[in-house]
């Protein structure tokens, strides 16, 4: 690790000629600190993002088999409320003579009812499954984000210590004073 820090030192010290030279500040380079954010990133963050993953997919799962169940619930209602239906059609037939068209406002009402109830479950369950996706998303999102900066904020403090923290500052202090000179 010193030999490629000093490799880095060494290049401070190479004369500009033209308008090609080394930037030699490690934190302000982008394709430095790219690199640096993205490994991390992809080296810290695997096992954590599918764990989150897995764990998030068993929760979706399960949230699906919950709302299956429902659904399997509110198809039994929808047969009793038919079974229901034929036993109000029959009995219409009995009383047709006395209130036909009251019978016949059940039956609909009935249906109307049965049907909102399934389309209200059904919003339910498409409602649960998308505020579930969202907020696993969110949460990996996060995750990810604060073990990059926490893995990006320990390299960067491991891999600074005071002696190639003074060579930077002298370094740099030997580049601004050549560079007053020349404008001066």
């Amino acid at each position: 690790m010193k030999n490629v820090i000093d490799s880095f030192v060494y290049l401070g010290h190479w004369p500009s000629a033209g308008s090609f030279g080394f930037n030699t500040d490690i934190l302000a380079t982008n394709p430095i600190n790219l690199s640096v954010v993205l490994g991390v990133l992809i080296y810290f963050g695997k096992g954590v993002l599918n764990d989150l993953l897995d764990n998030r997919k068993q929760r979706i799962l399960s949230t699906i088999r919950n709302s299956e169940e429902l659904r399997k619930g509110v198809v039994e209602q929808l047969e009793r409320a038919r079974t229901r239906l034929r036993k109000v059609e029959i009995e219409a037939d009995e009383y047709r003579m006395n209130g036909y068209s009251e019978i016949e406002r059940e039956k609909v009402n009935l249906i109307n009812a049965t049907s909102d109830s399934l389309e209200q479950l059904e919003n339910y369950k498409n409602e649960t499954l998308h505020f579930e996706q969202e907020k696993a998303i969110n949460q990996v999102r996060q995750r990810v984000f604060q073990q990059a900066l926490q893995g990006a904020l320990g390299t960067l403090n491991s891999c600074l210590n005071s002696e190639l923290h003074f060579r930077m500052i002298r370094a740099n202090i030997r580049i601004l004073g050549a560079m007053q000179k020349i404008t001066d």
